[in-house]
């Protein structure tokens, strides 16, 4: 009989989802095998229903790491925060106005990254770190026309500081994405692969080289990133941004004063000049109605490439999320609601219109 993980699985309220249901111990997500070399597959009705009636809401989620290795793995996240605030004076703004507005009260949904999936520079190349310190696999989506797949990653069970703000509050889900490169043209494979090959064994420091703010491989010729640039956008971000942190992601719902609504949120920063990501909609709504999401256009910068030219390329940008109380709880008194009472997971409409954030469309009618 096939041996699956005991893995606490969330699932959109929407409609059937996709897990994935590894068949090795939980022991081994600690090791260098891949939990994602297990095809994701759907489950029936019935055992959804099934692993629904076994979990515990409030043990949904990991046993937390030992106290020093939590705080050794805040001061990495904050290496990786402290790189995208410098890199973004955008969302660098917009949180300093959020915090002079509520408080001084942040909380991050998640924190995203993208990844070459090829060769182990995919998403378990980033994702190794954040499980082997608590973080569990949950739901994949696909993005078949841009290419794309992704996972995400519940964070362990950790109390946090009272009164924090940050990445002292309670830690980010993380949305990895990766580009389908066997899917690209001969041409793109042919640069993607040839850096690849610059960078050694530097899959492995995937952490490392966010938190530094640095490339594992050389740095890119022109003509290589324009000839990913006409075929993916995303291709093109991740060749000159590797690693980095491409957003993060801020809780409205978590925040105290009136901008704690999304869309009061997105008058609030249109209101002071920031230019919103308008890719279906100003704001993204999942079809159950309960995941609301919106983004700001991503910030720019001067790129030295290898052969001496120096153009403009798109750097990160910030999300805003808002994640509604599930029709179960409906009745519950605002005081009484707690995170595992709204709607988990990401919705794959929703993200694929936020990762426009950094496209030259986007950018095109921010510089308009």
């Amino acid at each position: 009989m096939e041996a699956v993980a005991r893995v606490p699985i969330f699932l959109s309220a929407s409609k059937p989802s996709t897990v994935l249901l590894p068949s090795l111990s939980l022991s081994l997500s600690r090791s260098r095998r891949s939990l994602f070399s297990v095809a994701a597959r759907p489950i029936s009705d019935r055992r959804r229903n099934l692993y629904m009636a076994a979990r515990s809401e409030e043990t949904a989620l990991a046993d937390p790491p030992p106290k020093g290795a939590e705080s050794f793995f805040r001061t990495i996240i904050s290496s990786m925060e402290k790189v995208y605030l410098t890199r973004n004076p955008t969302a660098k703004a917009i949180l300093d106005l959020v915090r002079s507005c509520d408080g001084d009260h942040i909380c991050y949904d998640h924190f995203a990254f993208r990844t070459f999936g090829v060769e182990g520079y995919g998403i378990d190349s980033m994702a190794k770190f954040f499980m082997d310190f608590g973080y569990m696999p949950r739901e994949e989506l696909r993005f078949p026309a841009k290419k794309l797949k992704a996972l995400w990653f519940a964070p362990p069970k950790i109390d946090y500081i009272d009164g924090g703000n940050g990445i002292d509050e309670p830690l980010p889900r993380i949305f990895i994405s990766e580009l389908l490169v066997d899917q690209m043209s001969s041409q793109s494979q042919e640069v993607i692969r040839k850096y690849i090959k610059t960078s050694g064994n530097g899959n492995e420091h995937a952490s490392v080289a966010s938190a530094l703010g640095c490339l594992t491989w050389e740095k890119p010729l022109y003509s290589d990133y324009q000839q990913l640039a006409r075929e993916s956008e995303y291709a093109a971000w991740t060749l000159v941004n590797g690693y980095a942190l491409n957003h993060v992601t801020i809780s409205t719902h978590q925040l105290k004063s009136h901008i704690r609504n999304i869309k009061s949120l997105n008058e609030f920063i249109e209101d002071r000049g920031f230019t919103l990501n308008s890719e279906g909609g100003t704001l993204k709504v999942s079809p159950d109605g309960l995941l609301l999401q919106s983004s700001t256009v991503a910030d720019s910068t001067s790129f030295n490439f290898a052969d001496g030219v120096t153009e403009s390329v798109p750097c990160s940008y910030i999300e805003f999320a808002e994640r509604l109380v599930l029709p179960q709880y409906k009745n519950l008194a605002n005081d009484e609601i707690k995170e595992f009472h709204r709607r988990d997971g990401f919705e794959a409409g929703n993200a694929d219109k936020i990762f426009e954030s950094t496209s030259k469309d986007q950018l095109t009618k921010k510089a308009a």
